[in-house]
């Protein structure tokens, strides 16, 4: 089994929508195998977006990372990669298919909800930075 890593995001949090997209994760048949809410500080979500450092959107990105908790998990599953990126759906939610997490629940290109990884080595590396290997059950 593949892992990937889901950040449910601070709007979605606000909203009261963890159970609801929990339920979506898991009605594809993707396991949670690891999951903690935390308050980012602003180093964290500079360091984990550093990868955008460039452009132009990253400040406001970390900004809004660090607006309220968000959710990490660690998702585990057949294909668990591309199921949960086609799960998630557009970034943009006015683009997304029906059914979706974004089409559902996202507000807007910024606020849309959730994060996955694009990549088995990007998965690793997001995983590593908020999971010990004691906090994922991997069965």
């Amino acid at each position: 089994m593949k892992l990937t890593l889901s950040i449910i995001k601070p709007d979605a949090v606000k909203r009261d929508l963890i159970g609801k997209i929990n339920t979506m994760i898991e009605d594809k048949s993707i396991k949670i195998v690891g999951q903690k809410m935390i308050k980012l500080s602003l180093e964290d979500a500079q360091m984990f977006y550093s990868v955008h450092k460039d452009r132009a959107f990253y400040q406001d990105l970390c900004n809004y990372m660090i607006s309220g908790p968000i959710v990490v998990q660690v998702l585990s599953g057949k294909d668990v990669i591309v199921k949960y990126r086609e799960l998630m759906g557009a970034t943009n939610p006015a683009n997304a298919e029906d059914n979706t997490i974004r089409k559902s629940y996202g507000v807007s290109v910024e606020e849309n909800s959730v994060h996955g990884s694009d990549s088995e080595e990007n998965a690793k590396i997001e995983i590593d930075f908020f999971f010990s290997k004691r906090e994922i059950y991997n069965f």
